[in-house]
């Protein structure tokens, strides 16, 4: 399979293997075409994640929770959204219990204030937290942003 697909590395090789049925460890497959000399698979053309980010950075916004723990042992946390482009970081909104809804109408009540298509950004990078349900990214995100 390597050397009839010398693009794939041993992940795509075991991912077909095992939609074929064959159960076995990632890991045996990388050993197995070590021990027969076939490396890793070449490099994909296209730029790095580096790349994509220095070239794309005024497109991007990132959006993540920070939490703070007050004096009294009690943690808030808070919603921030990162301008890639010029650096620059928004508040969103602090709470001690942060959901869906809650999250949903942060994004809302910053993007009545701000128009964020005029501004030219089409990505949107954001983890997978629980506080992020469908709901609060497609109501969050732009039009033109993905996620």
């Amino acid at each position: 399979m390597a050397a009839e697909n010398p693009g794939w590395g041993h992940r795509r090789i075991h991912g077909e293997l095992t939609r074929l049925g064959h159960k076995m460890p990632a890991s045996t497959m990388w050993s197995t075409l070590k021990q027969y000399g076939a490396g890793p698979a070449p490099r994909r053309s296209g730029p790095t994640w580096k790349q994509f980010l220095q070239a794309q950075a005024e497109h991007i916004l990132a959006v993540d929770f920070l939490h703070v723990d007050t004096i009294n042992l009690t943690r808030i946390y808070a919603l921030v959204l990162l301008e890639h482009g010029t650096r620059r970081a928004h508040l969103l909104g602090v709470t001690a219990n942060p959901t869906g809804p809650w999250t949903t109408q942060a994004a809302r009540n910053f993007l009545m204030d701000h128009d964020m298509n005029a501004m030219g950004h089409k990505y949107l990078i954001r983890d997978r937290g629980s506080q992020f349900t469908d709901n609060s990214t497609r109501s969050s995100a732009p039009p033109a942003c993905a996620s």
